[in-house]
């Protein structure tokens, strides 16, 4: 059994993510079957990071290899047993009394009603979640489902995989989503509909321009987040998409685009949302022509 040490800390930013890029080459590229996963000298694990940890097991399954997780401390063992991430390596699941957890779950090409009821449900259902209209709220589910709808038809995966957290101790309080396929990276599929060869952080960014598309016929395409994005803009949260080698992170006005040295075999989606936020939010066409003029 080959052995894989955690760092101290894994955070969702630019070196927690090339961490995580770095284990899943260092695993599949590792002769042993069976692989061990050591948490001893780990003291802060951001549990949304268990849709990526999730999907890495995943993938390094398909090559037959066994993972199993070792040297948890408390404090991460509580919320990933709370979250039901460990529960994938037989550790029985704890209650989430503080309601501060969105469940690891992996969803399958067809589960898209599923898809959408949990976004419903552990996302905008949260107590804390900035006040917003009903109509608002469709249509950030609708963006957040089009993460999932492009793993389904331009990444080809067998799983999404999802989880979140809730921070409420952190200055501003905030909650992450997470969400995860290792399928065709965006960075394939734009290179391909534009004959081109831009790095992994423009063909983030072209997907991310509104309009640009990749769909053919009736499969949809580009990332469809422009309803969140602006509402992330007014949030003052943050987003960051991973994709191959590349990296693009908005966060409180400023946008990084950067490479990784190695590629992510799939595309990580994560949404970080102020819940310090006390403003009320409503589709501009939702407001009535009196209060206009």
């Amino acid at each position: 059994m080959s052995k894989f040490i955690l760092p101290p800390k894994v955070i969702s930013d630019f070196s927690g993510y090339q961490y995580l890029i770095d284990l899943y080459l260092q695993i599949k590229e590792d002769e042993s079957n069976s692989v061990e996963l050591s948490f001893e000298n780990t003291s802060w694990f951001g549990a949304n990071l268990a849709a990526v940890l999730g999907a890495i097991v995943e993938l390094v399954g398909r090559q037959g290899k066994k993972v199993v997780v070792s040297g948890i401390c408390w404090p991460i063992e509580s919320v990933l047993r709370r979250n039901r991430f460990l529960c994938e390596f037989e550790y029985p699941p704890l209650v989430d009394y503080y309601n501060t957890i969105l469940e690891y779950r992996k969803f399958p090409p067809e589960a898209d009603q599923d898809f959408m009821l949990y976004i419903k449900n552990e996302l905008l259902g949260k107590p804390d979640f900035p006040e917003h209209s009903q109509l608002l709220g469709k249509r950030i589910n609708e963006n957040i489902f089009e993460l999932y709808e492009n793993a389904r038809t331009h990444g080809r995966c067998a799983q999404t995989h999802t989880c979140g957290q809730y921070y409420p101790n952190k200055m501003p309080k905030r909650l992450d989503i997470t969400i995860v396929d290792m399928g065709r990276t965006i960075k394939t599929n734009v290179n391909e509909f534009l004959g081109a060869s831009l790095s992994g952080a423009k063909a983030i960014e072209w997907a991310l321009q509104y309009g640009n598309t990749t769909k053919t016929g009736n499969i949809s395409g580009g990332l469809g987040l422009d309803i969140i994005f602006n509402f992330i803009k007014l949030n003052q949260g943050k987003i960051q998409i991973i994709s191959s080698d590349g990296y693009w992170e908005y966060r409180r006005g400023f946008t990084t685009k950067t490479n990784f040295e190695k590629a992510f075999p799939g595309t990580i989606a994560n949404i970080e949302f102020n819940l310090d936020d006390s403003a009320r939010y409503q589709l501009r066409e939702e407001v009535p022509l009196d209060d206009i003029f």
